[in-house]
């Protein structure tokens, strides 16, 4: 649990709320859903209920860049909250001792459906460009190659805990001196396959897109915030099912319980959805934010967001300490605590 001497230096986020971390954390702290568009679903005249990510104020350069100019959303998405995170470097930039890990669940839709209906219609016209962004990791590797990354470049695939798990991997990292800095992004696209299955499943869900990146290293200065933990992940498989997980992942993090501390959960305000976390976090004291029930789920996106306005919080909310709580959809929950640097 404990991660002692892992400084946040920047973070990063892009969501239905806007590119960057103040429209992200303006319109948590207002508190109020944001308007629903339609997301077109074949057979459907009214589409599904999502938040989409708004188009930029300004094009962001680096989409001129050879690599990114006819890349899918997922990697703008990524690369705008990478950059934000660490700070809008120019290049040249050197990325000598950085390391990268990107969390998805969902990964490169758009692309990958549009490459495979191709296939389906006539196998010998269907576009190679298409191709590379069907990979999962497509994202990281646009990342690395943009900042020039010789280090590690991991992807790790899993439901909402999955970037949790990736602060936990950058804390091993940093701790045996594998790199100087990690970045950790999580970022998903929409699209009306898993926003209809979700759907089917969960009546009111509301599907979402974007991305969260924290940058983490051992130097003390940056955002005045530190890693005190991750939790172990807790499995759904386990006896008690996800109520147990959570709870024991609570438990792990009761430390920092106190009115003067912040949770940062997953919850949507969805009864069937939030179960779990509502048994776990009945009695917590202090303030709470929901980020989901504002933005919408984006999955391990929608992860990411809590741990970045999270980190964010302990220093411009002066709280003693921010807890991240997550009950991922079908495997695990996990919790992460950041506490003053």
């Amino acid at each position: 649990m404990s991660n002692p001497g892992i400084y946040v230096q920047g973070v990063g986020a892009v969501s239905p709320a806007g590119w960057g971390v103040a429209a992200l954390r303006e319109a948590v702290q207002r508190g109020e859903p944001l308007p629903v568009s339609a997301l077109e679903r074949p057979g459907w005249s009214g589409g599904l209920a999502a938040r989409k990510v708004p188009p930029a104020p300004v094009r962001p350069a680096f989409m001129a860049h050879p690599r990114l100019r006819r890349a899918s959303s997922i990697s703008h998405f990524t690369v705008a909250a990478a950059l934000e995170a660490l700070g809008h470097p120019t290049p040249p930039f050197s990325g000598e001792g950085l390391g990268i890990i990107f969390c998805t669940m969902a990964g490169p839709l758009n692309y990958t459906r549009r490459f495979f209906a191709e296939a389906l219609k006539d196998p010998a016209t269907a576009s190679p460009m298409l191709f590379p962004e069907t990979v999962l990791n497509a994202p990281a590797s646009h990342l690395a190659a943009l900042l020039g990354v010789m280090g590690p470049v991991y992807t790790l695939i899993g439901d909402d805990t999955a970037f949790l798990s990736g602060l936990a991997l950058a804390a091993q990292w940093l701790s045996a001196g594998r790199v100087e800095r990690c970045l950790v992004v999580a970022a998903e696209e929409l699209d009306w396959l898993p926003a209809d299955a979700f759907r089917l499943f969960l009546r009111g869900h509301i599907a979402s897109e974007g991305a969260g990146a924290i940058l983490l290293s051992r130097q003390a200065r940056g955002l005045g915030a530190q890693l005190a933990g991750v939790s172990e992940p807790f499995n759904y498989a386990l006896p008690g099912g996800a109520a147990a997980a959570m709870l024991q992942a609570r438990r792990q993090v009761q430390a920092w319980d106190g009115r003067t501390a912040l949770l940062c959960d997953s919850r949507m305000h969805l009864p069937r959805h939030d179960r779990a976390e509502n048994q776990a976090w009945h009695d917590w004291p202090g303030r709470c934010w929901s980020p989901r029930h504002v933005l919408g789920n984006a999955l391990t996106a929608a992860s990411a967001w809590q741990a970045v306005l999270a980190a964010a919080a302990v220093p411009q909310e002066a709280v003693t300490a921010a807890v991240v709580s997550v009950a991922g959809c079908n495997h695990q929950a996990m919790t992460a605590v950041w506490t003053p640097a």
